[in-house]
């Protein structure tokens, strides 16, 4: 019985388990491409095509400037009174977000509500990172696009609104008790800091929402709602622009903050909170009705666009990086992964 149930909760799945089955097939296009980082030419402007490590300020330096929020970056050497000028230079209030300059799965991002918070995070952050201001959407989405290189109209292959982790009080039960009656939160608990200890014993009051993690990953435990009978023309169009805009973005996930989907449809009130490159996991095959078999027929779907697109800019002059170049990197990163992870435990 706890096998199958474990099959069935396939969602909840490591990264590596889940994709260990289909890994074949990633070694068959390295082989057709004779390239380990065949993937590396499908998005020329990002580094290593936004595989992985690709910096936060490279991609927003990209997008149009108002599309984008608010952000500066901090280094570590930053005084905090140099950190302050440069939020009344941005007009970047409290609350804000806080995240590394390089990073994913919400690892160190902090919604961070005063002074005082800021300064603690900026005394223990092992890394350079990132201010940007909180917008206030009430939706959070996620698009995945791709264009083929030689034309002018791409694609939308899935829509969901990301709904961040959270409990909803009764006015009886203290945050630590409607925690831990909650399937998914109670699943977490042990193994991120949701929320300062300190909250733990506080009754939350009839109604009221208490957001545990404003990352909306899945990783970090947020309800995804599928969106995908709200593609049309109009928003493909939208992200074509966008991409156009950019220059040289083939393959990837859209971040977005939005007032409604209509508006969004017309280019209106809205704000790209990010977008992912080719690493980016076609994401709504979580919470949305896929089954296992489901899930990896859409990555395999996936894969095979992105070496299309890959191979397509190679053959136009774009390079696949050599290998001693992407292992390097990879190297890089993996360690500087293992810092920022470590940090996350402990801060706030």
């Amino acid at each position: 019985m706890n096998l199958i149930k474990r099959i069935k909760d396939w969602e909840q799945w490591p990264f590596k388990i889940l994709y260990a089955p289909i890994v074949p097939v990633w070694f068959w296009y390295m082989l057709r491409s004779r390239a380990v980082w065949f993937f590396t030419p499908s998005n020329p402007k990002l580094t290593f095509g936004g595989m992985d490590g690709e910096p936060k300020k490279e991609m927003h330096d990209l997008l149009p400037v108002d599309l984008c929020p608010k952000y500066f970056n901090v280094k570590l050497s930053d005084d905090f009174l140099e950190i302050k000028k440069s939020l009344v230079l941005s007009g970047i209030q409290y609350p804000l977000i806080v995240k590394p300059e390089v990073g994913g799965q919400g690892i160190l991002f902090r919604k961070i509500e005063n002074e005082e918070h800021l300064k603690e995070y900026h005394s223990k952050v092992p890394v350079e990172y990132f201010i940007q201001e909180f917008i206030k959407y009430p939706l959070e989405v996620s698009l995945f696009y791709y264009r083929y290189p030689s034309e002018k109209k791409g694609a939308i292959t899935g829509f969901l609104q990301k709904v961040p982790m959270h409990v909803t009080g009764n006015g009886k039960h203290t945050l630590e008790e409607l925690l831990l009656v909650n399937t998914k939160t109670k699943k977490r608990l042990g193994n991120q800091k949701l929320t300062p200890e300190s909250n733990f014993n506080k009754i939350i009051p009839a109604g009221e929402v208490y957001i545990l993690s404003h990352a909306a990953n899945h990783n970090r435990g947020a309800h995804f709602i599928d969106l995908s009978s709200e593609i049309n023309d109009e928003l493909v169009s939208m992200l074509d622009e966008i991409s156009l805009d950019i220059n040289d973005f083939f393959y990837g996930r859209y971040d977005i903050m939005c007032n409604s989907i209509e508006e969004l449809k017309h280019r209106k009130k809205f704000v790209i909170l990010e977008y992912n490159g080719c690493g980016a996991e076609p994401n709504h095959f979580y919470d949305t009705g896929y089954t296992l078999m489901g899930a990896w027929n859409e990555i395999l779907k996936h894969w095979k666009i992105l070496f299309r697109i890959s191979r397509y800019n190679h053959q136009q002059g774009i390079p696949y990086w050599p290998f001693m170049k992407g292992l390097r990197f990879r190297k890089e990163t993996k360690k500087y992964y293992k810092i920022i992870n470590k940090a996350d435990k402990i801060i706030l």
